[in-house]
Order: structure tokens, then C-alpha cells, then sequence
């Protein structure tokens, strides 16, 4: 059982939303029954949740993963969100579980200085050695691309980002994910700025399709480009979405649904699903629903809504492993 989108350390300062000027106090606040309440609705403006770096709350829902079933989690930070690949290697071979570590940048506010003056060939030399060879410094060989940040609109650099990811995938024959910008219109161009560049559309992967696309003609036109469709937001229930405001986000029910609607229309088997877990709050340590909400409360209800047995094996263990070989 694979988990394709999920950080286990990261910082999400690139991320962070401002409190309102009367809650400003609550900004660094700790952890604790009588400040949850705040932090659950405010996730981005609580400083100490932007850091996801408490060791030994990761290792132990990492051992608690493996209990229940969870094999292989794809850590998904990259360059901009404080990747740690030493970190990474550390769970893997305390906890047992399988974890990929991923190559590439995230969005272009968390971009280094230089990156104007990069070329698309020194990211593709940058991204293809980090998995031929191994992250600068360790021996930590990269298992795919990502996730690529991309903003909305697109950033020159960030179109940069995805034609060099395109040459390595092409170099490599690495699976690639994507981090799309909060627009219904982003996807389609990621794609075809990828297959443009020479990329497989059909071994890339499309995040947060929970917060992108928020029709059933929408999603379906979508899933018709070919390349895997992620919902990856699984154990939020909060409607209030504080990084896009006007948008109403959707509970795990809905996720299903639309997860009903693709298998329906035939698209099965490029299904994905995931939490992102990416700050502390919802770790169970800290009163969140942890990295084996999916195993223990979503697949039982997947069954409840008629997703039969060998659909859930397909979305959970074989879509994410042929995604996740190297071709």
C-alpha cells in the first residue's frame, strides 16, 4: 500500500498567511487543547506549524503506518521547502518503511537567487544526477521528480522547471508529480507545457486535483489528457481552504465522489490517492488524523460506497507502483 504524496520534513514558510491584526498573539502560541481551536481554522498563520520537524512524532506514525498495512510512503519535498534527504533515509530504515525522496523545485517565491540565471540544461544535469548519481552530500539516490511547484499564473522560472523536469524524465525514465497552481486552468497548461518539452504525460502525475478542479466535466475532461489524478488532501474536513478563500474545500464524502465519478467514466487505473501531510497539525501527535487515516477510515468507506475490493487494491498498490518504475 502506497502513499504518493506525503512530506515527512519540510518547512511551509512559503505558505504562510498573515493573522488578522486582533489575532496576532496567536501566531506563535503552543500546541494545546485551548489554542487548537485557532490553528485547525488558521493552519498557515501558526508559526510553529509551518515546521514539520519533530522527529519522533514522523517515526512513530511511520511504525504505526507499517502496523496497519502501509508500505511505501513518496516524500514529495523538494528544493524551497528545506528537503532533508539524510532525515528521509534515517525513517525509512528505522520504521522499515519504503520512502522515495524526490528531485526538483518547488514554487517560484521559494526559488533560490540564482535560479534566473540557470539554464534549462543545468537543471536537467542538476535533477538527472540527483537520481543517477545521488543528492549532493549523501548517498541518497532520488526515486522521482518532485513535486514541481507551479503557481498561477505560471512563472517564467517555473516553466523553466518543467521543461528540465520533461529532459529528465526523458533522460532518466523517472515518474514525475506535480504541484499545480490553484486554477482550473493550470493542469491542462502543465501538461502541455510538459509534452511540449518532451515529457510522459502518462508517468506524470497531478496533484491536488481536490482544490483544482471542481466540477464532474471538468475533472473528466481533464482525466482525458492522460496522466494520473491525484486526491491527495484526504483527512481535511474543513470547508474554509485558507489559502484560496473563495474557494469552499471539499470533505473526504466528496473526495470519494469524485472518485466515483472517474472509475465510472473508466479512469481507474490513473487514480491516486493521499493526505499531503505538510505542517504539524495534522499529525495525530498534535490532534490531526495522521498518515493511516486512508487505510483505517477512507478505504472501509470507499467499500461502504460501492468501490469494490479490487479498485482500492488498483488506486492504492498498482497504479502507484507502475507509476513509480523507472521506464
Amino acid at each position: 500500500m502506497c502513499l504518493p504524496h506525503e512530506h515527512l520534513s519540510m518547512t511551509a514558510i512559503p505558505l504562510q498567511v498573515p493573522a488578522q491584526a486582533d489575532e496576532k498573539h496567536l501566531e506563535d502560541v503552543p500546541f494545546a487543547l485551548d489554542t487548537l481551536w485557532w490553528i485547525q481554522h488558521n493552519p498557515y498563520s501558526h508559526k510553529p506549524n509551518l515546521s514539520l520537524d519533530d522527529r519522533d512524532a514522523i517515526l512513530a506514525e511511520m511504525k504505526f503506518f507499517k502496523e496497519k498495512g502501509g508500505k511505501t510512503i513518496v516524500e514529495n519535498t523538494t528544493n524551497g521547502l528545506c528537503r532533508d534527504v539524510k532525515f528521509v533515509k534515517d525513517i525509512a530504515l528505522t520504521s522499515g518503511v519504503n520512502i522515495t525522496a524526490g528531485t526538483g523545485y518547488y514554487v517560484a517565491t521559494s526559488h533560490p537567487p540564482d535560479m534566473a540565471h540557470r539554464t534549462v540544461e543545468d537543471l536537467t544535469i542538476e535533477m538527472t544526477s540527483e537520481i543517477v548519481t545521488g543528492v549532493k552530500g549523501t548517498d541518497v539516490k532520488c526515486g522521482h521528480i518532485g513535486e514541481i511547484g507551479c503557481s498561477w499564473p505560471l512563472e517564467a522560472a517555473e516553466k523553466k522547471v518543467l521543461q528540465a523536469t520533461a529532459h529528465t524524465q526523458e533522460a532518466t525514465g523517472a515518474p514525475v508529480i506535480i504541484h499545480p497552481g490553484r486554477d482550473s486552468a493550470a493542469p491542462a497548461e502543465i501538461i502541455r507545457i510538459l509534452a511540449e518539452a518532451g515529457g510522459d504525460i502518462s508517468r506524470t502525475v497531478m496533484s491536488h486535483l481536490d482544490r483544482t478542479l471542481h466540477t464532474k466535466e471538468a475533472i473528466l475532461e481533464y482525466a482525458s489528457l492522460g496522466s494520473y489524478c491525484e486526491y491527495d488532501l484526504f483527512g481535511v474536513e474543513l470547508s474554509h481552504y485558507q489559502l484560496q478563500s473563495s474557494l469552499d474545500m471539499v470533505n473526504d464524502a466528496q473526495r470519494i465522489q469524485r472518485i466515483k465519478w472517474l472509475i465510472e467514466a473508466g479512469f481507474e487505473d490513473r487514480i491516486l490517492i493521499a493526505h499531503d501531510v505538510h505542517t504539524k497539525h495534522r499529525l495525530m501527535k498534535y490532534g490531526g488524523h495522521g498518515y493511516s487515516h486512508i487505510l483505517m477510515n477512507i478505504l472501509p468507506k470507499m467499500l461502504d460506497r460501492g468501490i469494490s475490493q479490487e479498485t482500492i487494491k488498483k488506486i492504492t498498490e498498482t497504479n502507484p507502483q507502475r507509476w513509480l518504475t523507472f521506464k
